[in-house]
């Protein structure tokens, strides 16, 4: 459904805080902590869950499922499973660039 960090990264492209995403969804601080402070999909409480999708939905955040293709083309962030290491270089010096 939604991870922590899927939560966290909806939140930073709002630019709101956690009190602000408590009061857009009508949950308790603590709630959006205790979310946030996860690994993984987020579990808990089905009606709190839903609160939380819907307030997102409501900012214009939509939550993207692995493998799944963006339906409206906007602005957005994904993590693949594994990024790629950036490629060290080291100068004719012997120092790391």
């Amino acid at each position: 459904m939604i991870t922590a960090a899927q939560l966290r990264a909806a939140r930073a492209l709002l630019g709101i805080d956690q009190k602000k995403l408590a009061a857009l969804s009508d949950l308790s601080v603590p709630t959006i902590q205790r979310m946030e402070a996860r690994t993984g999909l987020i579990r808990g409480n089905v009606d709190s869950l839903m609160k939380l999708v819907e307030a997102l939905a409501a900012a214009g955040v939509e939550l993207i499922g692995e493998g799944s293709i963006s339906s409206s083309g906007g602005r957005g962030v994904r993590l693949r499973q594994s990024a790629p290491k950036a490629p060290r270089t080291v100068a004719m010096d012997g120092m790391e660039e």
